[in-house]
Parts: C-alpha cells; structure tokens; sequence
C-alpha cells in the first residue's frame, strides 16, 4: 500500500487560480456519498433528496448537533457540498474524495460572492438554498488530507472561496444523479 502523500502550503496555493476558474451559474453534480453510519461512506450515483432527511439514507437525521439548543440535528446542515476542484487538489484521486465527510460534489464556484446564503440550486427535480452555517475543517480533514489544508480552507481567502465547502437545506424535494446540472433557481 502506498502513503497518502499530504500537499504543503505552497502546493495548494500554486491550485488556487484553477479553483477560481469554476463556473459561476451551472456546475455539474460529480460525486454522491450517502452515510449511513459514522465512517461509513457509500458512493451512489442517485439519491433522493427529502426535507425532513435530507440526503435520504444519510445519517444527518440522527446526528447530534452542538449547533443547536437541543442538540437536534442542525437544519441548515443538512447537506455538504464541495466543489470537486479544491476535492481533487487535497485527495489526489477521486477515491479519496468522500473521506471529506461531503454528500456533494460539483464543479461550482462556492465562494461567498458566487453564492452567498439563501441562494437556491436546482439539482435534478430537487431545489437546495444554501445556508449561513460555516463549513470549516477539523481533525478528521485535518488526519486526512494534512494540517496544511486545514489551515489552506479555513484561511481568510479559503473562508471567503468557502474552500472546505458550503451548508444547504432541502426546500423542495426530489431526485438527483451524478451528471445533474447544478443551476441557481
């Protein structure tokens, strides 16, 4: 088995100006991960995306929050989405892209300009809004792609390019496939 071989800071850097180049309006939807279970990944290629569950089969419903009161599962989170330029900079091969911990992958500038909160997306016959909840790497991202890219997304330009990816809620529900465009509604 071969080592898992982590980028420094210049690297990633020197991959910024192709992550600027995603598209604005339309991307398309790469990579479905369902899990099931903490540290359990399952690459699908259609999912259903509901109001109450989210990515239907996706543990968020069960999860605690420590985002909320109650400790409920947070509604603005009930989707993770990664734009698959920064994914595929950090992992390497696309086989490493779910350790993420995302359900979504696509090739969308995510930035705060491109889509700031309340944006909605059309995803298949889904519609998502994207929330105000941060999306900021921990530990785990941390064990997994190196400490470097920790502090590369959560960095003032990675927090703005929302590098580590973005939070959204079902507001309409629906089916979506690997290939569907991502379009703002």
């Amino acid at each position: 088995m071969s080592q898992i071989h982590h980028l420094n800071t210049d690297a990633l850097e020197a991959g910024l100006q192709h992550i600027r180049l995603a598209p604005l309006d339309h991307g398309r939807l790469e990579m479905i991960v369902r899990r099931p279970d903490v540290e359990v990944r399952e690459d699908i290629n259609e999912g259903t995306l509901d109001m109450a569950e989210g990515l239907v089969g996706d543990n968020w419903s069960k999860r605690p929050s420590p985002r909320t009161s109650d400790g409920s599962p947070h509604p603005d989170m009930q989707l993770n989405i990664m734009n698959t330029r920064v994914i595929s900079l950090l992992a390497g091969t696309k086989d490493r892209w779910k350790l993420a911990g995302d359900q979504l992958f696509t090739d969308l500038n995510l930035g705060n300009e491109s889509l700031p909160p309340g944006t909605r997306l059309s995803i298949g016959t889904a519609v998502i809004e994207i929330t105000d909840q941060p999306h900021t790497g921990c530990k785990k991202f941390a064990a997994r792609f190196g400490s470097d890219a920790l502090k590369f997304v959560n960095s003032p330009e990675g927090r703005a390019l929302n590098l580590r990816g973005v939070n959204a809620r079902v507001t309409t529900p629906g089916n979506i496939a690997v290939g569907d465009t991502f379009s703002r509604v």
